[in-house]
C-alpha cells in the first residue's frame, strides 16, 4: 500500500479544492459566492483536511475516495472562521481584510450559511460504506463547535471563567474538528471502531494543544508569521488561558491595574497591550501556557504510540503534530 507523503497529499487536496473553487466562481448570484471564493483563497495550513487524508491513508491508499469529505472538513472550518471574524470584529485574517471588511458583513453571514450547506453536499458526494457514522460524527461536531463559540461568546462577560470551563470551551470550538477529520478519515477507510476512536482521541488533546499555543502566540507572537494582529486578544478581554492564569495568581497593585485595563472601553490599544504582557510576564503566564501545552502534547504522543498499527505508517503523523506544536505561526 503506498504510504503518501504530505507535499504529495497538499498536492492531491490543492487540486480538489481547486476543482470545486472554479465551481464557486462560476456559480450565481456572484454577491453568494464571490466571498466563498475569497474566503477559502485566503489560504491556510490546510491541517484539517491534511490530517483527514493522512488518517483515511493508514488504511487505504485510495486516496481520491476521502478527497470530498477533505473538503467538506476545509469548507465548514473556513465558515466557521468567517463568522467568528464577524462576531469578533476582527478585521484582518492571514494577513488579508476578512470577509465582513472586505464584502459586508451581510454578505459574509449569508456566504458562510452557504458554506455550511456545501460541506455537507461535498461529504455526500464521498464514496463510504459508513455513511451514516461519518454523517453523524460531522454533524455533532459541528453542533460541538457552535456551543464551543457560545461560551466563547459568553466568557467574554465574565472574569470568573475557570481553566476547566476554558478548556471545554476550546475542546468545542476547537479540537473536536480535528479529532473529527482524523476519525472521519479512519472511518472512511473501514478502520474499525477501535482505533478510530483512538485517532479521535489523538486528535482532541493535539487540538488542545493546538489552541493554548495559538492563544500563547497571539501575545507572544510576530504579527507576520502569525497572520493576525499580536494582542488582539488582550484589546478584545478574550477569556484565554493566559489571562485566567493572570487573574488566578494577580495581587496587590498589578491586580488593581489589570481589573482597570479590563474595566476600560476608552483607551490606547498598544498602551494596554503593553501593560497586561508586562503583567503577564512579572506572573510567568508564558511559561505556565507552554507547561499545559506540553501535558497535553505528551498526551496526544502516548496516545499515537499506543495505537495498534505499524510504527512505520504512524511516522507522517508524528511528525505533522510535531510541526505543529513547534511553530511560530
Amino acid at each position: 500500500m503506498k504510504q503518501y507523503q504530505v507535499a504529495e497529499l497538499h498536492e492531491i487536496f490543492n487540486a480538489g479544492l481547486g476543482k470545486i473553487k472554479t465551481a464557486i466562481q462560476r456559480s450565481s448570484p456572484e454577491g453568494l459566492y464571490q466571498p466563498i471564493d475569497y474566503s477559502l483563497e485566503m489560504g491556510g495550513k490546510r491541517i484539517r483536511p491534511l490530517l483527514l487524508l493522512m488518517s483515511y491513508n493508514l488504511f487505504s491508499d485510495e486516496i481520491e475516495n476521502a478527497i470530498p469529505a477533505a473538503l467538506a472538513i476545509e469548507v465548514f472550518h473556513n465558515f466557521t472562521l468567517l463568522h467568528d471574524d464577524i462576531m469578533d470584529n476582527a478585521a484582518v485574517r492571514r494577513n488579508r481584510p476578512t470577509v465582513h471588511k472586505q464584502f459586508s458583513e451581510n454578505n459574509a453571514i449569508l456566504s458562510g450559511d452557504a458554506m455550511a450547506f456545501l460541506a455537507y453536499k461535498y461529504l455526500l458526494s464521498a464514496p463510504m460504506q459508513s455513511q451514516k457514522e461519518v454523517l453523524e460524527l460531522f454533524t455533532s461536531t459541528a453542533i460541538e463547535v457552535c456551543e464551543g463559540q457560545q461560551f466563547d461568546m459568553e466568557f467574554e462577560n465574565r472574569n470568573n471563567v475557570t481553566e476547566s470551563e476554558y478548556i471545554e470551551m476550546i475542546r468545542l470550538k476547537t479540537a473536536v474538528l480535528l479529532g473529527c477529520s482524523l476519525k472521519a478519515g479512519a472511518l472512511l477507510a473501514n478502520s474499525g471502531e477501535k482505533v478510530a476512536a483512538q485517532l479521535y482521541d489523538f486528535g482532541i488533546n493535539l487540538g488542545l494543544a493546538f489552541q493554548l499555543q495559538d492563544d500563547l502566540l497571539d501575545s507572544f507572537g510576530n504579527q507576520e508569521t502569525f497572520g493576525k494582529m499580536i494582542g488582539g486578544d488582550i484589546i478584545a478581554n478574550k477569556k484565554t488561558f493566559l489571562l485566567i492564569k493572570a487573574l488566578e495568581k494577580v495581587s496587590g497593585p498589578e491586580k488593581a491595574e489589570l481589573d482597570g485595563w479590563l474595566k476600560k472601553s476608552d483607551f490606547n490599544q498598544q498602551e494596554k497591550i503593553e501593560a497586561v504582557l508586562k503583567i503577564y510576564n512579572s506572573l510567568n503566564i508564558k511559561l505556565l501556557t507552554q507547561n499545559k501545552i506540553d501535558t497535553y502534547f505528551s498526551v496526544c504522543t502516548e496516545i499515537l504510540e499506543s495505537i495498534e498499527i505499524e510504527t512505520e505508517k504512524k511516522v507522517l503523523l508524528k511528525n505533522v503534530s510535531n510541526k505543529m506544536m513547534n511553530r511560530i505561526s
